[in-house]
């Protein structure tokens, strides 16, 4: 406590907690491991650093949310909000505009490198700009100038380098410090009337009118450009090669003449796009999602019950939680009201976890098992909600 508390009353954040080691993680297994593009920096920060962070998060966490001063669209690491929140709220808007005859196009932004891109002096104006001032803006400046990070790959270390800029992943008040940069962004979005959700770095922007409209490319175009020159102005790369449209209307079989531009690319439609972990597709059916959810989780499944002679029941139902129903629990409210015929095929994995854990056999019925083992059914007919 004594070196926390002299850390903010002296607005010095300690030089010996700075440098970070670096670990490259591959972001899927399915990706190219030699390309360097590929893989996530994930920052591990002493110990005392994180503590001395979270101290601060807490405050600075507090003063936000007393200012009002994070975008209202933003979901990422902000407390009751979380990437289930942020989709029920995009998919709920889509599906209001498709049952109003409308076609909106959502755009999936891809920004490149976002953390490590960041700009120390812009940052320090947001901050300076929301009313932060004294020790507390002395302090934020300290933890941010002056690191340096050394990459480590199983035994081999690099030498240290200078960070002149970006945001440290792995680090507490890292994400923080990020929503508080991208603010600006859903102001200059929102002035063209166009609607955006943010969840940190993931960008989302959906811009929905009339069929046959006229006007629609030209505003969009104009919106897309104006988030590039933000981008630009603020230090941050948009690839447009990486980021996604999805049309979302009862006429994506035949389209509507037109791509949206970014950066003098045209950005192709696509029948289907990942947000945040979910498969969305252009009637929101959520058919390829389910299909894909139960596919992993049946594959995982069949591994697991090869572990099952070799684990106690507690151990084996703690894998079967890990590897399976997790997959059923991500973001199942977007589940809510899906035909039967959709919704049988998570209820099938569902059973099948179940006659795994208690050892029944597959003609068996699921209510028993469900009560033995303590679960809700994940629907209980066509059109009822699932288990949260």
């Amino acid at each position: 406590m004594p070196i926390i508390n002299a850390s903010i009353s002296q607005g010095k954040f300690p030089s010996s907690l700075k440098q970070a080691v670096v670990r490259p993680i591959l972001k899927k297994a399915s990706l190219d491991s030699t390309n360097l593009g590929n893989y996530r920096p994930i920052s591990n920060l002493p110990f005392l650093g994180k503590v001395l962070e979270r101290v601060v998060a807490s405050q600075l966490q507090g003063f936000l949310e007393d200012a009002d001063f994070l975008d209202q669209s933003q979901s990422g690491f902000r407390p009751g909000f979380s990437t289930e929140t942020a989709l029920v709220a995009l998919v709920d808007e889509l599906r209001r505009e498709l049952d109003w005859g409308s076609v909106t196009l959502l755009v999936l932004l891809d920004i490149s490198a976002a953390f490590d891109t960041i700009n120390h002096g812009i940052l320090l104006g947001r901050l300076s700009g929301m009313g932060l001032g004294g020790t507390a803006l002395q302090w934020l400046q300290s933890f941010l100038e002056g690191r340096s990070q050394l990459v480590k790959l199983g035994d081999t270390c690099s030498d240290p380098w200078p960070l002149t800029c970006g945001v440290l992943q792995g680090s507490i008040l890292s994400p923080m410090l990020f929503n508080i940069y991208m603010k600006p962004l859903g102001e200059v979005i929102r002035s063209f009337g166009v609607r955006c959700h943010l969840y940190a770095d993931d960008t989302q922007l959906y811009y929905s009118f009339p069929p046959k409209s006229k006007e629609a490319p030209r505003i969009l175009d104009q919106c897309l450009a104006a988030v590039l020159a933000w981008m630009r102005a603020n230090k941050l790369r948009l690839n447009p090669d990486k980021t996604e449209v999805l049309q979302v209307s009862r006429m994506s079989d035949r389209g509507i003449g037109w791509q949206p531009v970014l950066d003098g690319v045209a950005l192709p439609l696509k029948a289907q796009v990942r947000s945040l972990g979910v498969l969305l597709d252009s009637g929101l059916t959520l058919e390829a999602q389910v299909s894909a959810v139960a596919g992993r989780a049946f594959a995982q499944l069949k591994l697991v019950r090869q572990l099952r002679p070799y684990l106690e029941k507690s151990d084996l139902t703690t894998v079967v939680h890990a590897l399976v129903t997790s997959r059923l629990d991500y973001c199942n409210a977007l589940y809510v009201g899906l035909p039967l015929k959709t919704a049988r095929k998570l209820q099938l994995v569902q059973r099948s976890a179940a006659r795994l854990l208690t050892g029944a056999n597959y003609r068996a019925r699921s209510t028993p098992l469900f009560k033995e083992l303590h679960w809700l059914p994940l629907f209980s007919g066509p059109n009822s909600r699932c288990r949260c």
